[in-house]
């Protein structure tokens, strides 16, 4: 359980990498964990690896206990799998193709769903063989645009997937249920502060998805949850608390008369509300989007702004971009900025806040025009009231009306109700109970291994590097003999090393001829939770000082208490995280 740092592969850096934009990436670095191959794919040295590792043998124990069990399926895919579920020509540049020597078409698996869900319509034949869960710890690739942030966006990264199969919606339910709480344990037992929010589907699809997100100020996501009750989500997905319709915006004798008012070259919400002295708030702001199921208007509020993901969800549709100037022009007979929802021929959606606002603003469908005291029912109708804005601040809880607070956050884990997108499009059938023929219904279930281990260096680190949590750090003990040229320091440390790694604990010996400077700041850096130094007048009083990474304190210790201090240590911090 002990390794000797001279005869150990760990070269740290005192200089930052000019690309390393986040400090996890920095820190990963200069601290010897990672090395660089090419753009988006790095080289895991001992250091890494053994964090890698841990997070790995957590997972592995909590998805036992869940009752899922482990395959490993290929990297290398073919491409007549991912064009039964026309993911092959969905997915994009991110999926890397290849051709081999017969000049078969190829993937790099970024995601397993097709290979699983074969195996699947292969070997699932009876209701009897459900529920089953099937993971596996793996390579995926995907062709990132950008990669950036070290390990956090890679192009080769190790991943957990899981997929669930089940006989209805009711037991895949509970499958779900029981990888939320998995999850929810695997992160608290790597040391994490981290959330689970209400998500989109994204590529992967399906109607329902959670993420678990570690909390940390350079997330790349924002997430608002609320500072009375459970709710959480990610800023995308959120819900908010809707302004009641009150009685008096049906009241048609309250309705001004519709006013045509000339707004030359005034075509967004801050030069409208300036030039005509209204409040944004007073805005209905119309945007024409072309779909795949042909052209659609939708309205926020000044204030507001469009949610693409929820008009694409209400849609129901994979392809959904804003109109051209030429399309909007041929829709509204305006030039862009004075499109307005009167006259027009296509559905015309609103968000759930249009419904409250009487007498308001909007394009009068004529350059340089605007209309006053617009009012829904008398000029015109509305297709639809939907949730179509994104959540602003100061918006409340949905649930509970409670204020809600902003956290920055790292994807770590994704889960998601898949139902049987893949399962019906790869004929995945089973026989039920009256031997009739009915569709696998799937859950599938992502960890980032990787992300989860910078996640946690983006949450803990200082100006002197990591603060590792003990149950995902390389090593629990450092061993510091401040002058390993001084006899007895170097036979107290031997004895240490050799005490320490017998009774289980995993410790680094740092035995090189450096000075003590070097040594600190490299125990500083690896971010080792406990540190155990050894110095020449402590020692001759029988005293040995145990320093905690974490918080700064430190023990002075008698020498032969030393052993049962550290083990106290340990338990309490593997002890005390709060799993449920």
């Amino acid at each position: 359980m002990g390794m000797r740092y001279s005869q150990y592969l760990l070269p740290t850096l005192k200089e930052v990498p000019s690309e390393a934009e986040v400090p996890s990436h920095q820190l990963m670095f200069r601290a010897g964990m990672i090395r660089k191959l090419a753009s988006g794919i790095y080289s895991y040295l001992p250091l890494g690896l053994r964090s890698i590792r841990k997070v790995e043998t957590i997972i592995r124990q909590e998805m036992n206990r869940a009752g899922a069990i482990e395959v490993l399926l290929p990297i290398v895919l073919p491409a007549e799998l991912w064009q039964e579920t026309h993911r092959w020509e969905e997915y994009g540049k991110e999926l890397l193709r290849f051709k081999d020597r017969h000049n078969r078409d190829y993937c790099m698996g970024p995601t397993q769903e097709e290979v699983i869900t074969d195996i699947a319509r292969r070997e699932i034949r009876s209701y009897r063989q459900m529920p089953i869960n099937l993971f596996q710890i793996q390579t995926k690739f995907r062709d990132e645009i950008r990669p950036r942030f070290g390990v956090m966006r890679a192009r080769e990264f190790i991943m957990k997937d899981g997929y669930s199969f089940d006989v209805d919606e009711k037991k895949a339910d509970e499958s779900y249920q029981k990888m939320y709480e998995a999850y929810s344990r695997v992160f608290a037992r790597c040391g994490l502060k981290f959330k689970v929010v209400e998500a989109e589907s994204g590529l992967i699809g399906g109607h329902f998805s959670h993420e678990f997100m570690v909390l940390a100020e350079t997330g790349e996501e924002t997430i608002v949850s609320c500072t009375h009750c459970p709710y959480a989500a990610n800023i995308e997905k959120a819900e908010f608390k809707r302004s009641e319709r009150t009685s008096w915006s049906n009241d048609p004798n309250l309705f001004k008369p519709l006013q045509k008012v000339l707004t030359p070259n005034q075509r967004t919400v801050e030069e409208v509300t300036q030039f005509l002295s209204v409040s944004s708030k007073d805005i209905a702001k119309t945007l024409i989007f072309e779909t795949d199921k042909g052209p659609t208007a939708a309205l926020v509020r000044g204030d507001h702004e469009i949610n693409e993901k929820k008009l694409k969800a209400v849609l129901d549709t994979e392809n959904l971009q804003l109109a051209s100037e030429e399309t909007v022009e041929e829709i509204t007979h305006a030039p862009k900025g004075f499109a307005g929802p009167l006259g027009l021929s296509i559905p015309v959606l609103a968000d759930l806040d249009i419904q409250s606002m009487t007498n308001f603003v909007t394009g009068a469908n004529e350059k340089d025009a605007h209309l006053l005291h617009v009012n829904i029912g008398r000029d015109f109708h509305i297709s639809q009231f939907v949730d179509l804005r994104k959540f602003t601040r100061g918006d409340l809880c949905p649930l509970c009306g409670g204020e809600m607070k902003w956290d920055r956050g790292i994807e770590v884990g994704h889960i998601f109700k898949l139902g049987t997108k893949y399962s019906r499009a790869m004929g995945a059938t089973y026989l039920d109970e009256q031997g009739k023929e009915k569709i696998i219904v799937m859950g599938t279930y992502g960890i980032g291994v990787g992300r989860t281990v910078a996640a946690a260096i983006e949450q803990s680190y200082d100006q002197n590097g990591i603060i590792f949590p003990m149950p995902i750090a390389p090593f629990q003990v450092l061993i510091l003999p401040v002058n390993i040229k001084m006899d007895f320091l170097k036979e107290t440390a031997e004895q240490f090393y050799q005490t320490l790694s017998d009774t289980g604990i995993e410790v680094l010996y740092d035995d090189r001829e450096e000075t003590p400077g070097v040594k600190f700041k490299d125990a500083d850096l690896i971010g080792i939770p406990l540190r155990v130094t050894l110095g020449e007048k402590n020692l001759k009083k029988g005293l040995v000082e145990i320093k905690k990474r974490r918080t700064g304190e430190i023990f002075l210790v008698k020498k032969e208490e030393v052993l049962s201090k550290i083990k106290e240590i340990i338990d309490q911090e593997m002890g005390n995280l709060n799993v449920a």
